[in-house]
């Protein structure tokens, strides 16, 4: 099992096999829209990886600018941006502490499972990294724009079932007057045999051991929505 940051700099192929399969419900899509409604929205897509959030969203939007720190996953976002046939979207490598676009010039600013890793990769300084990042989140944000943050509530959980290891976060996101819900967004897989291979890769050889036993091919997760409004 490679490291988090390896499979972000070096396994955009496997995990982009894997994302494939979540949220087969298309749950992600339903809240969002209920959140704010996104025709003709000016989006920016934070930690974009593959394009995940990128693909759901740019049909629906005006347009939208998907940024990520790492240039391997944004090449297969790009690809997979082009299959769509749409010319409203654009990517650049980027950090969430440094964005590289104009102030009051979104708004939506959405980022899936990867604002945390301000926290997660932050050391000693992890709450001055997140505050950097919400000061350029407000910069770029219109007045009445929106900040939508997915991250995860717990993989092979049924319901929620935050990870330890991001209770400091969360309780920063309380802090900065975050409201939060959650959704389900179960991976489908083909075979039990993806379903463990893909399992093990990125969450481990734990919950892969848990998938062949319980024979999941549909295994269930919980994702948490904070909002903002500015």
């Amino acid at each position: 099992m490679p490291t988090e940051e390896e499979v972000y700099r070096l396994h955009a192929e496997q995990y982009e096999r894997l994302i494939q399969r979540e949220d087969y419900h298309n749950h992600i899509l339903r809240i969002v829209e209920a959140i704010c409604p996104l025709k003709g929205l000016d989006v920016i897509d934070l930690g974009a990886g593959t394009g995940r959030v990128t693909r759901i969203l740019a049909p629906r939007v005006g347009t939208i600018r998907a940024y990520d720190s790492s240039a391997h996953m944004l090449s297969k976002a790009q690809s997979s941006l082009m299959a769509l046939g749409l010319g409203n979207w654009q990517t650049a490598v980027a950090d969430h502490r440094k964005i590289p676009a104009d102030d009051a010039s979104a708004d939506l600013v959405i980022a899936g499972w990867s604002f945390c890793y301000l926290a997660v990769w932050g050391g000693d300084t992890w709450r001055e990294e997140l505050e950097a990042g919400y000061r350029e989140i407000m910069r770029v944000l219109r007045p009445g724009g929106f900040v939508i943050l997915l991250e995860t509530m717990g993989t092979g959980a049924e319901s929620p079932k935050p990870p330890e290891h991001l209770a400091g976060y969360y309780a920063w996101l309380a802090e900065k007057k975050f409201k939060t819900s959650w959704i389900r967004t179960d991976y489908r897989f083909k075979s039990l045999e993806e379903a463990a291979e893909l399992t093990k890769f990125f969450f481990g050889k734990k919950l892969g051991r848990e998938v062949e036993a319980k024979k999941w091919i549909i295994l269930p997760e919980c994702t948490g929505v904070w909002t903002l409004k500015k």
